[in-house]
Protein backbone atom coordinates (compact mmCIF):
# COMPACT_ATOMS: atom_id res chain seq x y z
CA UNK A 1 0.00 0.00 0.00
CA UNK A 2 2.93 2.32 0.74
CA UNK A 3 4.23 1.95 -2.83
CA UNK A 4 0.81 2.70 -4.34
CA UNK A 5 0.45 5.80 -2.17
CA UNK A 6 3.92 6.92 -3.21
CA UNK A 7 2.97 6.65 -6.90
CA UNK A 8 -0.02 8.98 -6.34
CA UNK A 9 2.05 11.21 -4.04
CA UNK A 10 -0.15 10.59 -1.00
CA UNK A 11 0.82 9.35 2.43
CA UNK A 12 -0.61 6.13 3.85
CA UNK A 13 -2.09 8.19 6.67
CA UNK A 14 -4.05 10.35 4.20
CA UNK A 15 -5.30 7.23 2.39
CA UNK A 16 -6.60 5.57 5.56
CA UNK A 17 -8.15 8.85 6.73
CA UNK A 18 -9.96 9.22 3.39
CA UNK A 19 -11.17 5.62 3.60
CA UNK A 20 -12.51 6.22 7.12
CA UNK A 21 -14.31 9.40 6.01
CA UNK A 22 -15.83 7.62 3.00
CA UNK A 23 -16.97 4.72 5.19
CA UNK A 24 -18.63 7.15 7.60
CA UNK A 25 -20.29 9.00 4.70
CA UNK A 26 -21.72 5.77 3.27
CA UNK A 27 -23.03 4.70 6.68
CA UNK A 28 -24.70 8.10 7.17
CA UNK A 29 -26.20 7.94 3.68
CA UNK A 30 -27.49 4.43 4.37
CA UNK A 31 -29.13 5.63 7.60
CA UNK A 32 -30.71 8.63 5.85
CA UNK A 33 -32.11 6.48 3.03
CA UNK A 34 -33.53 3.99 5.55
CA UNK A 35 -35.31 6.77 7.46
CA UNK A 36 -36.59 8.34 4.22
CA UNK A 37 -37.99 5.01 3.05
CA UNK A 38 -39.70 4.54 6.42
CA UNK A 39 -41.40 7.94 6.08
CA UNK A 40 -42.29 7.29 2.43
CA UNK A 41 -44.17 4.12 3.37
CA UNK A 42 -46.88 6.33 4.88
CA UNK A 43 -46.22 9.58 3.01
CA UNK A 44 -45.04 8.46 -0.46
CA UNK A 45 -44.56 11.97 -1.83
CA UNK A 46 -43.06 13.70 1.21
CA UNK A 47 -40.65 16.32 -0.17
CA UNK A 48 -37.07 17.17 0.76
CA UNK A 49 -37.71 20.04 3.19
CA UNK A 50 -40.28 18.10 5.21
CA UNK A 51 -38.03 15.06 5.19
CA UNK A 52 -35.20 17.20 6.55
CA UNK A 53 -37.42 18.36 9.42
CA UNK A 54 -38.62 14.81 10.13
CA UNK A 55 -35.05 13.50 10.20
CA UNK A 56 -34.11 16.34 12.56
CA UNK A 57 -36.94 15.38 14.93
CA UNK A 58 -35.46 11.88 15.00
CA UNK A 59 -32.04 13.27 15.91
CA UNK A 60 -30.54 12.92 12.44
CA UNK A 61 -29.19 16.34 11.45
CA UNK A 62 -28.39 16.81 7.76
CA UNK A 63 -28.05 19.86 5.52
CA UNK A 64 -30.66 20.57 2.87
CA UNK A 65 -28.26 20.38 -0.09
CA UNK A 66 -26.70 17.18 1.20
CA UNK A 67 -30.13 15.59 1.65
CA UNK A 68 -31.20 16.58 -1.86
CA UNK A 69 -27.95 15.14 -3.25
CA UNK A 70 -28.69 11.82 -1.56
CA UNK A 71 -32.31 11.82 -2.78
CA UNK A 72 -31.16 12.65 -6.30
CA UNK A 73 -28.44 9.98 -6.23
CA UNK A 74 -30.93 7.32 -5.07
CA UNK A 75 -33.65 8.57 -7.48
CA UNK A 76 -35.92 9.48 -4.55
CA UNK A 77 -36.85 13.02 -5.63
CA UNK A 78 -40.58 13.57 -5.99
CA UNK A 79 -41.99 14.00 -9.49
CA UNK A 80 -45.38 15.66 -9.76
CA UNK A 81 -47.97 15.10 -12.43
CA UNK A 82 -51.11 17.13 -13.07
CA UNK A 83 -54.51 16.09 -14.35
CA UNK A 84 -57.76 18.02 -14.22
CA UNK A 85 -61.39 16.93 -14.32
CA UNK A 86 -64.17 19.46 -13.79
CA UNK A 87 -66.16 18.86 -10.60
CA UNK A 88 -67.85 22.28 -10.25
CA UNK A 89 -71.24 22.90 -11.86
CA UNK A 90 -71.93 26.57 -11.14
CA UNK A 91 -74.69 27.19 -13.72
CA UNK A 92 -77.90 26.45 -11.83
CA UNK A 93 -81.09 28.06 -10.47
CA UNK A 94 -80.10 28.13 -6.79
CA UNK A 95 -79.11 31.25 -4.86
CA UNK A 96 -75.40 32.15 -4.86
CA UNK A 97 -73.83 33.93 -1.88
CA UNK A 98 -71.18 36.65 -1.55
CA UNK A 99 -67.57 36.08 -0.56
CA UNK A 100 -67.39 36.91 3.17
CA UNK A 101 -63.80 35.82 3.80
CA UNK A 102 -61.90 37.84 1.20
CA UNK A 103 -58.83 39.42 2.89
CA UNK A 104 -60.13 38.21 6.26
CA UNK A 105 -57.54 37.19 8.87
CA UNK A 106 -58.33 33.91 10.69
CA UNK A 107 -57.31 33.92 14.36
CA UNK A 108 -58.57 30.59 15.73
CA UNK A 109 -59.89 27.16 14.74
CA UNK A 110 -63.56 26.66 13.86
CA UNK A 111 -63.82 30.18 12.47
CA UNK A 112 -63.78 29.37 8.74
CA UNK A 113 -64.34 26.01 7.04
CA UNK A 114 -63.50 25.68 3.33
CA UNK A 115 -65.13 23.00 1.18
CA UNK A 116 -64.37 21.40 -2.17
CA UNK A 117 -64.79 18.22 -4.21
CA UNK A 118 -62.17 16.27 -6.15
CA UNK A 119 -62.29 13.06 -8.19
CA UNK A 120 -60.64 9.71 -7.43
CA UNK A 121 -59.97 7.51 -10.48
CA UNK A 122 -60.40 3.73 -10.09
CA UNK A 123 -60.59 0.70 -12.39
CA UNK A 124 -64.29 0.55 -11.49
CA UNK A 125 -64.95 4.17 -12.43
CA UNK A 126 -64.63 7.60 -10.84
CA UNK A 127 -65.45 8.33 -7.22
CA UNK A 128 -65.82 11.82 -5.76
CA UNK A 129 -64.19 12.98 -2.54
CA UNK A 130 -65.90 15.79 -0.62
CA UNK A 131 -63.59 17.59 1.81
CA UNK A 132 -64.06 20.27 4.45
CA UNK A 133 -60.94 21.86 5.96
CA UNK A 134 -60.45 24.25 8.86
CA UNK A 135 -58.79 27.33 7.37
CA UNK A 136 -56.80 28.13 10.50
CA UNK A 137 -55.34 24.74 11.41
CA UNK A 138 -55.65 23.15 7.93
CA UNK A 139 -57.16 20.10 9.57
CA UNK A 140 -59.57 18.05 7.45
CA UNK A 141 -62.66 18.12 9.67
CA UNK A 142 -65.07 16.37 7.31
CA UNK A 143 -64.83 14.04 4.32
CA UNK A 144 -66.94 11.58 2.34
CA UNK A 145 -66.44 9.42 -0.75
CA UNK A 146 -69.39 8.97 -3.12
CA UNK A 147 -70.16 7.47 -6.52
CA UNK A 148 -71.48 10.69 -8.07
CA UNK A 149 -71.42 14.49 -7.80
CA UNK A 150 -74.85 14.49 -6.15
CA UNK A 151 -75.38 16.25 -2.83
CA UNK A 152 -75.13 13.15 -0.60
CA UNK A 153 -71.33 13.10 -0.35
CA UNK A 154 -71.02 16.83 0.37
CA UNK A 155 -73.81 16.64 2.94
CA UNK A 156 -72.17 13.72 4.73
CA UNK A 157 -68.85 15.60 4.91
CA UNK A 158 -70.63 18.70 6.24
CA UNK A 159 -72.40 16.80 9.01
CA UNK A 160 -69.09 15.23 10.04
CA UNK A 161 -67.45 18.67 10.14
CA UNK A 162 -70.23 20.24 12.23
CA UNK A 163 -70.29 17.41 14.76
CA UNK A 164 -68.94 18.60 18.09
CA UNK A 165 -68.72 22.31 17.17
CA UNK A 166 -69.58 24.30 20.30
CA UNK A 167 -70.42 27.66 18.68
CA UNK A 168 -71.50 27.10 15.06
CA UNK A 169 -72.92 30.64 14.95
CA UNK A 170 -69.30 31.90 14.93
CA UNK A 171 -68.43 29.73 11.93
CA UNK A 172 -68.32 30.73 8.25
CA UNK A 173 -68.60 28.01 5.59
CA UNK A 174 -66.80 28.93 2.35
CA UNK A 175 -67.02 27.06 -0.98
CA UNK A 176 -67.28 27.54 -4.71
CA UNK A 177 -70.68 28.09 -6.32
CA UNK A 178 -71.20 24.44 -7.19
CA UNK A 179 -74.75 23.13 -7.23
CA UNK A 180 -74.03 20.87 -4.24
CA UNK A 181 -73.23 23.84 -1.95
CA UNK A 182 -76.10 25.99 -3.22
CA UNK A 183 -78.76 23.26 -2.98
CA UNK A 184 -81.66 23.67 -0.55
CA UNK A 185 -80.65 20.66 1.55
CA UNK A 186 -77.05 21.82 2.02
CA UNK A 187 -77.95 25.44 2.71
CA UNK A 188 -80.70 24.20 5.01
CA UNK A 189 -78.22 22.34 7.24
CA UNK A 190 -75.99 25.45 7.41
CA UNK A 191 -78.95 27.67 8.31
CA UNK A 192 -80.21 25.21 10.95
CA UNK A 193 -76.82 25.50 12.65
CA UNK A 194 -76.63 29.31 12.23
CA UNK A 195 -73.49 28.96 10.09
CA UNK A 196 -72.72 31.95 7.85
CA UNK A 197 -72.45 31.13 4.13
CA UNK A 198 -69.64 32.43 1.91
CA UNK A 199 -68.91 31.59 -1.72
CA UNK A 200 -66.39 32.44 -4.41
CA UNK A 201 -67.33 35.25 -6.78
CA UNK A 202 -64.77 35.87 -9.54
CA UNK A 203 -61.99 33.31 -9.85
CA UNK A 204 -63.08 30.33 -7.76
CA UNK A 205 -59.63 28.69 -7.84
CA UNK A 206 -57.88 31.63 -6.17
CA UNK A 207 -60.79 32.45 -3.86
CA UNK A 208 -60.80 28.89 -2.54
CA UNK A 209 -57.05 28.26 -2.74
CA UNK A 210 -56.64 26.33 0.51
CA UNK A 211 -59.31 23.78 -0.42
CA UNK A 212 -57.66 23.31 -3.82
CA UNK A 213 -54.28 22.94 -2.10
CA UNK A 214 -55.54 20.19 0.22
CA UNK A 215 -56.96 18.33 -2.78
CA UNK A 216 -53.55 18.51 -4.44
CA UNK A 217 -51.69 17.28 -1.35
CA UNK A 218 -53.90 14.21 -0.96
CA UNK A 219 -53.58 13.33 -4.63
CA UNK A 220 -49.88 14.14 -5.12
CA UNK A 221 -48.44 12.97 -1.80
CA UNK A 222 -50.78 10.13 -0.85
CA UNK A 223 -51.16 8.47 -4.27
CA UNK A 224 -54.87 9.31 -4.56
CA UNK A 225 -54.11 10.82 -7.96
CA UNK A 226 -53.16 7.39 -9.34
CA UNK A 227 -55.62 5.00 -10.95
CA UNK A 228 -56.66 2.77 -8.07
CA UNK A 229 -57.73 -0.87 -8.49
CA UNK A 230 -61.19 -0.65 -6.90
CA UNK A 231 -63.72 1.44 -4.97
CA UNK A 232 -62.90 -0.53 -1.82
CA UNK A 233 -59.21 0.31 -2.19
CA UNK A 234 -60.11 3.98 -2.70
CA UNK A 235 -62.11 4.05 0.55
CA UNK A 236 -59.26 2.46 2.50
CA UNK A 237 -56.62 4.79 1.02
CA UNK A 238 -58.73 7.93 1.58
CA UNK A 239 -59.29 7.06 5.24
CA UNK A 240 -55.58 6.42 5.79
CA UNK A 241 -54.53 9.54 3.84
CA UNK A 242 -56.80 11.82 5.89
CA UNK A 243 -55.48 10.35 9.14
CA UNK A 244 -51.82 10.74 8.14
CA UNK A 245 -52.45 14.24 6.74
CA UNK A 246 -54.06 15.38 10.01
CA UNK A 247 -51.80 13.62 12.48
CA UNK A 248 -48.39 12.98 10.88
CA UNK A 249 -47.75 15.32 7.93
CA UNK A 250 -45.76 18.40 8.93
CA UNK A 251 -46.84 21.73 7.40
CA UNK A 252 -44.31 24.47 6.73
CA UNK A 253 -47.13 27.03 6.94
CA UNK A 254 -47.86 25.77 10.48
CA UNK A 255 -44.20 26.05 11.58
CA UNK A 256 -43.77 22.32 11.03
CA UNK A 257 -46.72 21.30 13.18
CA UNK A 258 -49.40 18.82 12.14
CA UNK A 259 -52.95 20.16 11.59
CA UNK A 260 -54.15 18.19 14.63
CA UNK A 261 -51.48 19.79 16.83
CA UNK A 262 -52.30 23.27 15.52
CA UNK A 263 -56.03 22.72 15.93
CA UNK A 264 -55.75 21.51 19.54
CA UNK A 265 -52.96 23.79 20.75
CA UNK A 266 -54.20 27.00 19.20
CA UNK A 267 -57.71 26.49 20.56
CA UNK A 268 -56.23 26.52 24.07
CA UNK A 269 -53.83 29.35 23.25
CA UNK A 270 -56.59 31.44 21.71
CA UNK A 271 -58.69 31.42 24.90
CA UNK A 272 -55.59 31.99 27.03
CA UNK A 273 -54.65 34.93 24.82
CA UNK A 274 -58.19 36.34 24.93
CA UNK A 275 -58.22 36.03 28.75
CA UNK A 276 -54.86 37.80 28.96
CA UNK A 277 -56.05 40.53 26.57
CA UNK A 278 -59.13 41.14 28.72
CA UNK A 279 -57.08 41.22 31.93
CA UNK A 280 -54.52 43.57 30.37
CA UNK A 281 -57.29 45.85 29.14
CA UNK A 282 -58.83 46.00 32.62
CA UNK A 283 -55.43 46.73 34.14
CA UNK A 284 -54.76 49.43 31.54
CA UNK A 285 -58.11 51.07 32.24
CA UNK A 286 -57.47 50.96 36.00
CA UNK A 287 -54.01 52.46 35.57
CA UNK A 288 -55.41 55.13 33.24
CA UNK A 289 -58.12 56.01 35.74
CA UNK A 290 -55.55 56.22 38.55
CA UNK A 291 -53.33 58.43 36.37
CA UNK A 292 -56.22 60.79 35.59
CA UNK A 293 -57.11 61.05 39.29
CA UNK A 294 -53.49 61.82 40.21
CA UNK A 295 -53.23 64.39 37.42
CA UNK A 296 -56.43 66.10 38.52
CA UNK A 297 -55.25 66.22 42.13
CA UNK A 298 -51.92 67.70 41.00
CA UNK A 299 -53.73 70.40 38.99
CA UNK A 300 -55.96 71.26 41.96
CA UNK A 301 -52.95 71.41 44.29
CA UNK A 302 -51.13 73.66 41.84
CA UNK A 303 -54.12 76.01 41.61
CA UNK A 304 -54.47 76.13 45.39
CA UNK A 305 -50.78 76.96 45.76
CA UNK A 306 -51.16 79.68 43.14
CA UNK A 307 -54.14 81.22 44.93
CA UNK A 308 -52.29 81.01 48.20
CA UNK A 309 -49.40 82.97 46.70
Amino acid sequence: MGKICAVYEHSCQAYYKHREVEKKRQEEQKEVVAEVMQVRRRQPKAGGRKLQKMLSLKGLEIGRDKLFDILRDKELLVKKKKKYIRTTQSVHRFKKYKNLIKERVVRKPEEIFVADITYIDTMEGYRYLSLITDKYSRKIVGYALSDSLSIEGSLKALKMALKGIKNPENLTHHSDRGIQYCSKKYVGVLNENSVKISMTEDNHVYENALAERVNGILKDEFMLGEKLPSHKTAEKMVKEAVYIYNNERLHMALSYMTPEQKHATQTVNYFRTRHKEIQDRKLHRAEGKEHRVKTRCWILDTKSIGHGA
